[in-house]
């Protein structure tokens, strides 16, 4: 059975029936004729096939067609055109950072993402290892490395976008899709079953970071959920439901595996003397995947004078978001939450809006399988 998709491809809208298996390469490529992505492994090592979702990178052979709706989705063909190259082709080309060329689309819209999160900041030693993604084995590294670092020096206040966006669009070997439904309505949202989860958890995860200031100011925080989840990477809660409970969604960008989780969550207990707050949340991706969420935050006394915050996450998965490992699992998570007490002490400290820093999905993986090595 086909499902419809609306999304944005390199600014233009697209509205297509699909089917729930297409792969987002094979869309780019079949249906909307950009074969600019290319296709190596089509296994998620290679980086060929390499685009960005909502500014982030991602595997398009990996991912689905239909976790791609309402994303923005951007492609090697947007950055420029022959007549006018980006900054980012320019420093390729001065510094011949290809030579067969199937791998250069991977490497532009990898190098994007990278110099958007960290442009002023990168030396090559941190450019080799976050393209080290994407697998060449005609130029050796040495042009692409000099391209990237010359171009990340030249944009430290931001990277120039995209300046071929807008160009017509060719949907063929698919079907129009329907209008887009109008959004949920408020009692559907609510129907999202928020009541605490039974059975085992894929992973139990607890987290405790000491900020500096007082457990009163961090409890003024995490009492509030919408504020309190703004410090958790990827999270968004953002119509009030009532009842305590508000709309929301979560983001998860894991290496090549992107979930967008559309629910709600709602506060059970708010404890102002034990300054401990208990809260369900629940959500579904579009590729099937679901999650549910015991969470329970709390701001205790810290060993040194200041707070302890303390994260306390009991997940259940469903579907494609069950499939990770448990183990691994609860390292993501693990990772998550720790960036959660780091965003709320900046939040305390410089006042708001304070939202969590940047993480993107191979950093994530990097940063989990050294924690894994250090436990060993």
């Amino acid at each position: 059975m086909k499902r419809a998709i609306h999304l944005t491809v390199n600014g233009r809208p697209v509205a297509a029936e699909v089917e729930p298996r297409l792969q987002l390469a094979d869309f780019l490529r079949d249906h909307l004729l950009l074969t600019g992505t290319h296709l190596g492994c089509e296994h998620g090592v290679c980086g060929a096939c390499t685009v960005l979702i909502d500014g982030r990178a991602v595997r398009s052979c990996l991912t689905l067609a239909v976790q791609a709706r309402d994303a923005e989705v951007t492609t090697v063909e947007a950055l420029g055109t022959p007549e006018e190259l980006h900054p980012l082709q320019e420093a390729f080309r001065r510094h011949h950072g290809l030579q067969c060329g199937f791998c250069t689309p991977g490497f532009l819209m990898s190098a994007m993402e990278l110099v958007s999160n960290g442009a002023g900041e990168l030396d090559e030693t941190r450019v080799r290892d976050e393209l080290s993604g994407v697998l060449c084995r005609c130029t050796g590294y040495r042009g692409v490395v000099d391209a990237v670092t010359e171009f990340a020096r030249e944009h430290p206040d931001g990277v120039p976008g995209p300046r071929n966006l807008g160009a017509p669009l060719n949907l063929v070997h698919v079907e129009a899709a329907a209008p887009e439904p109008a959004p949920p309505a408020e009692d559907e949202v609510q129907d999202v079953d928020l009541s605490p989860p039974q059975g085992e958890p894929n992973a139990v995860v607890e987290v405790a970071t000491e900020i500096e200031q007082s457990r009163d100011e961090a409890w003024a925080l995490l009492r509030d959920l919408p504020r309190a989840a703004r410090c958790l990477p990827g999270v968004e809660l953002t119509d009030e439901l009532g009842d305590d409970a508000w709309a929301g969604q979560a983001s998860l960008h894991v290496g090549p595996l992107r979930f967008r989780f559309k629910g709600a969550a709602r506060v059970v207990e708010r404890d102002d003397e034990a300054r401990r707050l208990h809260a369900i949340a629940a959500g579904e991706d579009v590729s099937g995947g679901g999650v549910r969420a015991d969470l329970e935050f709390q701001a205790r006394q810290g060993r040194s004078g200041g707070t302890e915050i303390a994260a306390t996450a009991r997940l259940h998965l469903s579907g494609r978001a069950a499939q990770f490992g448990r183990s691994l699992v609860g390292d993501v998570s693990r990772q998550l939450f720790e960036d959660f007490g780091r965003c709320v002490e900046r939040t305390l400290a410089g006042g708001e809006p304070a939202k969590p820093r940047k993480l993107s999905g191979l950093r994530l993986l990097w940063r989990t399988l050294r924690a894994r090595l250090s436990r060993s």
